[in-house]
């Protein structure tokens, strides 16, 4: 579960210690989004595979847990749960925007950027 959160979290470049509910990790958004599913996808699986028996319960384990992965298409709903929660409404148009970069100095005076203002007389 972990594995699967955390390569949805850096495949959308969200910061995986971003955290809600955990935090103080370099993974706190990776397990927030992982307990979202634990008791839909990991505990039933493993538990379905429990009652079958103690051979091989590892492997039956990773196999049901796979199969559930699948069946409830849990990569998509992970892409979707994330967008709702940092609300993500689609990509932004700034094609109309207009990229203005200045230099602040004291009461709200703004000068151009990108040049050299050491030999203007400016008044601060």
């Amino acid at each position: 579960m972990y594995g699967i959160a955390h390569a949805v979290v850096v495949a959308l470049g969200c910061s995986p210690g971003l955290g809600f509910v955990h935090s103080g990790h370099e993974r706190s958004f990776v397990l927030d989004i992982a307990d979202l599913y634990k008791t839909d996808v990991a505990i039933p699986a493993a538990f379905d595979a429990a009652a079958q028996g103690d051979d091989d319960m590892g492997a039956r384990t990773r196999r049901a847990l796979r199969d559930r992965i699948n069946k409830t298409r849990l990569l998509d709903r992970c892409v979707q749960d994330i967008k709702t929660l940092l609300r993500y409404e689609g990509t932004r148009d700034t094609s109309d925007a207009e990229d203005r970069v200045t230099v602040q100095g004291d009461r709200d005076t703004h000068l151009e950027a990108g040049r050299n203002h050491a030999e203007d007389e400016i008044i601060w």
